[in-house]
């Protein structure tokens, strides 16, 4: 087996990483790279508690093999919050208490970003449907469906103060 340098964006930081074949997103950014919010959940793909955003776009960290994000742009849920404020989706979570345990927080969180940076206004219905992909075995959907409205209507108010 012969490893491989991987060059990518994680944020706004530059990396490069040695691996060897088929080694996952997941495992390099947990286990190199230190980001762990990236959870290790059912690491087949069924629970969606390891989503990151790949150019925008969620995927699913613990099946995607770190060669195929390369020249990429990755976004975990540390990059999100600035340095003194949460963003307006992780504040919802927490005033609607849209977690217990948290450990499908993150990937919950950016499914959402993704969601709403794509549609900025969706009804409960697709909001339920983005999230689909993601188990959360304490709360239940609601209040994460409300925190996911919420954060909608946070963001919204913001692009609408910057007009």
């Amino acid at each position: 087996m012969v490893s491989s340098i991987v060059s990518f964006q994680v944020g706004d930081r530059e990396v490069e990483v040695l691996v060897a074949p088929m080694t996952t997103l997941q495992t390099v950014l947990r286990y190199q790279l230190g980001y762990t919010a990236v959870k290790e959940g059912c690491r087949q793909g069924g629970c969606g508690s390891c989503a990151v955003l790949v150019d925008g776009e969620p995927v699913l960290s613990c099946l995607l093999p770190v060669e195929d994000v390369a020249g990429r742009r990755v976004t975990t849920l540390e990059a999100l919050a600035e340095p003194d404020a949460l963003h307006p989706i992780q504040q919802a979570f927490i005033d609607h208490l849209a977690f217990q345990c948290g450990y499908c927080t993150p990937g919950m969180v950016m499914v959402s970003k993704a969601l709403l940076d794509r549609d900025p206004d969706p009804s409960r219905a697709e909001i339920l449907d983005a999230l689909a992909g993601n188990v959360c075995r304490c709360t239940g959907y609601a209040p994460i469906a409300e925190a996911v409205a919420d954060a909608a209507r946070v963001l919204a108010s913001r692009g609408a103060q910057s007009r």
